[in-house]
C-alpha cells in the first residue's frame, strides 16, 4: 500500500481500472483532486473526485450515477443535480471523501436516448420502472464493478455510503466494498418530481422517509 498525494493506492489487488491522470479542480464547493480512470473492460472514461486524506475504513463516499438532465441541465424530473450537489457539499463540510463519477449509468444504465424514451413514456402515464420495462430494458441496468474497482485502487476497504438504495450497497458489497453505514442523501421533493420518487420508494425500494406526509404530485 503506497500514498500519493493524501490517495491511497492499493498495489496489491488487481484492478479493471487504469489511473490515467491527477489534477487539482476548484470547484464551487472546494478545491478536489480529480482523478480520471480507463475502464479496461468497457473502454468508458471515469473520473473521481478526492477530497482531503482518504480513510481506508469507513471513507464518506459517494458513487454518483451519470445524469445530463439533471446534472447538467437542472432537469427537475428527478433529484440527481440536486443530490450531486449535496454530496459535494457534505464531503466538503467532513473535511474529507470520495465522489465517484460513473459514465454509462445514463437512465440507471438504459443510456441517454432510451432515457428520454422513457421520460416520454412517463409523460404519457407509465412510472419509470413500466416505461424501462416497456421498452425492454430492466428497471435497473447499472453495475457497479467499476466503482469498487476505482475505489479498491485508492485503498479504501469500506464506506459509508451517500445513497438512498439499497441496491447499490448490495453491489458494492459484492464486489468486496464493505459498507460501514448508509448514510441517507435526502432531498426535498418537488411537484415535478414526486410521482417518480414514490415510484423509486415503492417499487425499487429506496429510503425515501421524507416523502411520508408530502403531497402525491
Amino acid at each position: 500500500m503506497t500514498e500519493s498525494d493524501g490517495v491511497l493506492v492499493d498495489s496489491v489487488r488487481p484492478s479493471g481500472v487504469e489511473r490515467v491522470v491527477e489534477v487539482r479542480l476548484a470547484t464551487m464547493h472546494g478545491e478536489f483532486l480529480a482523478i480520471g480512470y480507463l475502464d479496461r473492460e468497457s473502454g468508458d472514461e471515469q473520473m473521481v473526485l478526492v477530497y482531503g486524506d482518504i480513510e481506508r475504513d469507513g471513507a464518506l463516499t459517494r458513487v454518483h450515477s451519470e445524469c445530463l438532465t439533471g446534472d447538467v441541465f437542472g432537469s427537475k424530473h428527478c433529484e440527481c443535480g440536486d443530490q450531486l450537489s449535496a454530496a459535494l457539499h457534505t464531503i466538503v463540510t467532513e473535511g474529507r471523501g470520495i465522489l465517484v463519477y460513473l459514465q454509462g449509468h445514463e437512465g440507471r444504465g438504459i443510456g441517454l436516448l432510451g432515457k428520454l424514451r422513457a421520460m416520454k413514456l412517463q409523460a404519457e402515464g407509465l412510472d419509470t420502472v413500466e416505461a424501462n420495462l416497456a421498452l425492454g430494458f430492466p428497471a435497473d441496468a447499472r453495475d457497479y464493478r467499476v466503482a469498487a474497482d476505482i475505489l479498491h485502487d485508492l485503498g479504501v476497504q469500506s464506506v459509508r455510503l451517500l445513497s438512498n438504495n439499497p441496491l447499490k450497497s448490495e453491489a458494492l458489497l459484492r464486489y468486496g466494498i464493505k459498507i460501514a453505514e448508509p448514510v441517507p442523501l435526502l432531498i426535498p421533493p418537488r411537484e415535478e418530481n414526486m410521482a417518480y420518487l414514490w415510484t423509486k420508494r415503492e417499487r425499487l425500494d429506496h429510503f425515501l422517509p421524507h416523502l411520508d406526509g408530502a403531497a402525491d404530485g
